[in-house]
């Protein structure tokens, strides 16, 4: 068995290592975990409405999968960090919801939830992680 490999996704990622000693995500054999991910822009701007920097968080999500070996359709877990307002879950679910039937097809991986009171950066609203078996999809 090769050891860990970590993965700096190009753009924000080469930032985040180089700024904050950290990678986008760690494969050990067919297994993929990420970091979590937020909607931001390789420059670190974010977009303005909540269903844009979810589904941001989405494309940069594909995009560290993509540079560890895997894909959606690999994913078997899914964890969301969520900065609520007085709407609550319902906002966030919508787009969550419909992010996972446009991106995985028929794979319904597990998700776990939570709201927060803040993530890593002040203006972040959502962070998102997973876990992906390479070549196990259902």
């Amino acid at each position: 068995m090769t050891g860990p490999q970590f993965f700096a996704t190009p753009g924000y990622g080469d930032t985040q290592l180089a700024n904050l000693h950290y990678n986008q995500a760690v494969r050990i054999g067919n297994r993929v975990e990420t970091s979590g991910q937020g909607g931001w822009h390789d420059d670190f701007t974010f977009p303005e409405t909540l269903e844009a920097e979810i589904v941001q968080a989405f494309d940069n999500l594909e995009r560290t999968l993509a540079h560890a070996g895997a894909t959606w359709n690999d994913v078997v877990s899914v964890d969301s960090y969520h900065v609520l307002d007085a709407a609550g879950f319902e906002p966030h679910n919508r787009v969550m919801v419909e992010q996972f039937r446009r991106r995985m097809g028929n794979c319904s991986p597990i998700w776990t939830e939570l709201g927060v009171s803040a993530l890593g950066d002040p203006t972040m609203r959502i962070e998102i992680r997973v876990t992906a078996i390479v070549g196990e999809s259902a």
